[in-house]
Order: structure tokens, then C-alpha cells, then sequence
């Protein structure tokens, strides 16, 4: 009998978050070991039904770079990165739209419908969702050309809040196009921002293969449960903050400064973090604010 009271107790210590963000939008960027996982990939598949079935609006954006690297590997083909950038020549673009709309993006919608949901997928093709340019690295003697890679410009999100309205929850792959047709490969951790800020979310959650943003990134106690902007710079700057972390900062401040209210990043390795993180009073990663 205690152990029913204690899920009892559970379910009333979540309903102040259930209320809070009811009919609010949560952008998800999905990607590291959380899609990788088989155990791991169904329980966030269930965290994201939960969230829609008890009046929250998610939607997913995810990655893919390791699939992409595997599938360039079978084809033969070489992976070369320039300041952590794929370049992404002509047949590059062909495989990464290929791997992310045709394999991860459709993998993560049948994870979501097989848990109850009803999950639709998409890329930033589709109704000109993700807008981009030719993104440039360096100048003059520096200037290194890497391909079709691109940066969000414009988010034209009608699509997005119509498949919300009608009950659905959009899973968003990082292909854009521009006014030319033209298919870029852009970071999706930038997109998730781009997008949560043109949905007016009220957060947006990175989950990813790390704690959250450490103090010392050796000793795994020094968590920051929340983390300014202010401070996320000067750990920037002491390169406390380095590698991968840094787009997802970036990303955060985009988030915040277009107004989302929060910013999250979480250990998608753990089981069913997006509902710990959202519906518990303790969290389990840290909170990026203004």
C-alpha cells in the first residue's frame, strides 16, 4: 500500500507543472545516446506522448551526425570536419537528407506513435519551415569553403502550430531549403532555437550526453542547477565551456533573448529525463536563464 501512496504522491507533486505549462509549447532538440539507445529512445518516446496527452504542445527537432558518418562509411565516402562543421559537398547533401529525413526522422515518428502518440514528420523543406543561407566560415586567407551547410535565416512555423492545433506532434529534421530550392545541412541545436523562438515556447530542452553544464568539468558534483547568461559567458571565456557545449549555449541565448522563458540541458541517458527535469521540483540538469 505505501508504494501505490507513493505513486499517488508523485502524480500531486507534478500537478503544478501540469498546470503551469498546459497548452504550452516545449521544444525538444533530440540527440546523443537518448536516440541511440533502444531502451532509452522508447522512454523518451512515452515522456513526449505524456507531455501531449496532459495538454502540452512538444515538439522535437533532432540530429543524426553519427548516422550520417556510418552511412558515408558504407558508401565509402570520407568525413571530413572544419571547427566542428561537416563539409558537406554535393553527394554529402545527398546522404545527410537522406539519413535524417528518411531513417532518423521516420525511426523517431514510429517511436512516438508506438507509444500512443501522433507524431508527424517533417524536414525544413516542407512548407519552407527552415529558411537558410549559405553558411560562411572565415575571411580572405582563412575562408574555407564547406559546402552545403547552412544557417537559419526565417522560420515559417503556420505548419507547426496548425499540426499542434490538430493534435499532432511535429518532428522536425535539420534540412532547410532557401528561395532557390536549394537543400542545406544545418546544425540542429541552431534550428531548435530559431524554432522555439518563432513558436514562443515556454522552454526549450537539450538533451544530451552530459549532466548539464559543470563548474569543473571533472568532478561530476559540480552540476550548475542554474546557470545566467551573464555566467555562461565568463565560462565560456575560461574555456570551462568548450566543444560541443558551446553551440548548445549559444543556442540558449538565441532561445532566451527571442523571448522563450527557459532553456534546459539535460542527461538524455537517463531514464525518462524530460519528465524529471519538467514535472519534478529538484530537475536533473541545468536551467540556462536570463
Amino acid at each position: 500500500m505505501e508504494r501505490i501512496i507513493e505513486k499517488a504522491n508523485t502524480l500531486v507533486e507534478a500537478l503544478p507543472y501540469i498546470r503551469e505549462f498546459h497548452g504550452k509549447t516545449v521544444l525538444v532538440k533530440y540527440g546523443g545516446s537518448a536516440m541511440e539507445d533502444d531502451r532509452i529512445k522508447n522512454q523518451t518516446a512515452q515522456d513526449i506522448v505524456l507531455m501531449k496527452y496532459v495538454g502540452m504542445n512538444p515538439v522535437v527537432v533532432h540530429g543524426g551526425g553519427k548516422a550520417i558518418s556510418a552511412m558515408m562509411k558504407r558508401l565509402g565516402m570520407e568525413t571530413t570536419f572544419h571547427q566542428g562543421l561537416r563539409v558537406t559537398d554535393e553527394k554529402g547533401i545527398e546522404v545527410a537528407e537522406m539519413v535524417l529525413v528518411g531513417m532518423v526522422n521516420k525511426e523517431i515518428v514510429s517511436s512516438i506513435n508506438l507509444a500512443g502518440g501522433n507524431a508527424v514528420g517533417l524536414s525544413g523543406k516542407d512548407s519552407m519551415l527552415l529558411e537558410a543561407e549559405k553558411l560562411e566560415q572565415g575571411e580572405d586567407s582563412t575562408h574555407v569553403d564547406i559546402g552545403y551547410v547552412g544557417e537559419v535565416r526565417n522560420v515559417h512555423a503556420d505548419v507547426l502550430v496548425a499540426l499542434e492545433n490538430a493534435g499532432c506532434i511535429p518532428v522536425i529534421a535539420p534540412i532547410a531549403t532557401d528561395k532557390s530550392g536549394n537543400t542545406w545541412n544545418v546544425n540542429a541545436d541552431a534550428a531548435a532555437a530559431k524554432l522555439a523562438v518563432a513558436l514562443q515556447a515556454e522552454k526549450l530542452v537539450f538533451l544530451s550526453d552530459t549532466p548539464g553544464i559543470l563548474e569543473n568539468p571533472e568532478v561530476p558534483d559540480t552540476l550548475l542547477s542554474v546557470l545566467t547568461l551573464q555566467k555562461a559567458e565568463q565560462l565560456v571565456e575560461r574555456g570551462i565551456i568548450a566543444g560541443g557545449m558551446i553551440p548548445k549555449v549559444k543556442a540558449c541565448t538565441v532561445a532566451l533573448e527571442g523571448g522563450v522563458s527557459k532553456t534546459h540541458i539535460i542527461d538524455g541517458r537517463l531514464s525518462h529525463a524530460l519528465l524529471l527535469e519538467i514535472f519534478t521540483k529538484e530537475g536533473i540538469g541545468t536551467v540556462v536563464t536570463r
